[in-house]
């Protein structure tokens, strides 16, 4: 299967560059999977589509302000990190612009003294490993200091950080938003608990990783980055037996499926644990935990679209794609929703 596959034409004026003012106030394009049939709907709708046989699962993950500004002190020149993650206590890998100023030894000054990060080791493609020193709390100096780290395809400055963050967001870990979730209000999650929707909760740490582009000719040929995932035994126990009762499991977004996937393929049930996954899924695949699917509307030739096109067919998506398109719906992480049943 080639990538080319799953390609699409998309005018750049619908990608959304900004949050609506309102989060649940986006489009919903309602999709039946098999038939093909749409119903364009507003996101508050989902409502009407969800009662007390389903079960709504959400990743909790929340987004670190991990773009940070700072100066090298010998030199004052300008320099950018993006912070990837932590690989030993304050020893992080950051990608750092312009990678070419940041040699072993280099030493970057952040906030007015607030941080200092001094380059441990170089690796490819502009990552560097440094070691961070400050007083007080880390995360507390990244939320005075840091900002988004925004898709490359977003070009406005986001007003209030806020609004790349889920309302449910729990703990920091991710390079980016898991963006269906984005739609959700307090109010809308409540009107779904009244309705007897059952909520609960899972944690997949996004990584730059959902950026970047397929590379290969090949859809088989393409390797999975890896993240790491989490899921509590209330949440394994909860849809354990949603599946028994024959209940509906609705996933919300791409890393939400991807860990249900995960832990179902390699246990067969839905289990308590904290491991990584690089699961890659594309047409065909057989879904073994997801029964509906919330969603934005994805990249062209991206993974994403790639694992959406294999819970319905990549004939029905494109399609899809095709009429929110002409129907000047908004696209991509700030952009407006799908929900496929």
């Amino acid at each position: 299967m080639r990538v080319t596959d799953f390609d699409y034409d998309l005018p750049e004026q619908l990608i959304a560059q900004t949050p609506l003012d309102e989060r649940s106030s986006s489009r919903l394009l309602v999709l039946d999977k098999k038939t093909g049939e749409i119903e364009h709907k507003h996101f508050y709708d989902i409502v009407d589509y969800l009662d007390n046989n389903d079960v709504l699962v959400l990743n909790d993950t929340k987004v670190l302000p991990s773009r940070i500004y700072g100066k090298k002190i010998d030199t004052n020149a300008s320099i950018e990190l993006l912070l990837l993650k932590e690989i030993q206590n304050n020893i992080w890998e950051a990608l750092a612009r312009p990678a070419k100023r940041v040699k072993v030894g280099t030493k970057i000054i952040f906030g007015d003294g607030l941080l200092m990060a001094t380059c441990l080791e170089e690796k490819p493609d502009g990552e560097r490993v440094f070691q961070m020193e400050y007083q007080g709390i880390f995360l507390e100096i990244l939320e005075q200091i840091g900002s988004m780290p925004l898709p490359p395809y977003i070009h406005k400055k986001l007003i209030n950080q806020d609004r790349y963050q889920t309302v449910y967001a729990r703990d920091y870990g991710s390079a980016a938003a898991p963006t269906a979730g984005l739609h959700f209000t307090k109010e809308l999650l409540q009107k779904l608990k009244k309705k007897g929707v059952e909520i609960v909760y899972v944690t997949l740490n996004v990584g730059l990783g959902t950026f970047r582009p397929v590379t290969v000719d090949k859809v088989e040929e393409h390797h999975m980055h890896s993240e790491t995932y989490q899921m509590s035994k209330e949440t394994a126990d909860t849809l354990n037996l949603a599946k028994k009762l024959g209940k509906r499991i609705i996933s919300v977004g791409t890393t939400s499926t991807r860990t249900l996937e995960s832990i179902m393929k390699k246990y067969g049930k839905f289990v308590e644990c904290y491991e990584s996954t690089n699961i890659f899924i594309y047409p065909p695949y057989e879904f073994m935990a997801v029964d509906a699917l919330i969603t934005n509307f994805h990249l062209p030739k991206s993974t994403l679209i790639m694992l959406v096109s294999a819970f319905s067919s990549k004939e029905v998506i494109l399609n899809a794609y095709k009429i929110a398109v002409e129907k000047k719906y908004r696209f991509f992480s700030f952009g407006d929703a799908m929900f496929i049943k």
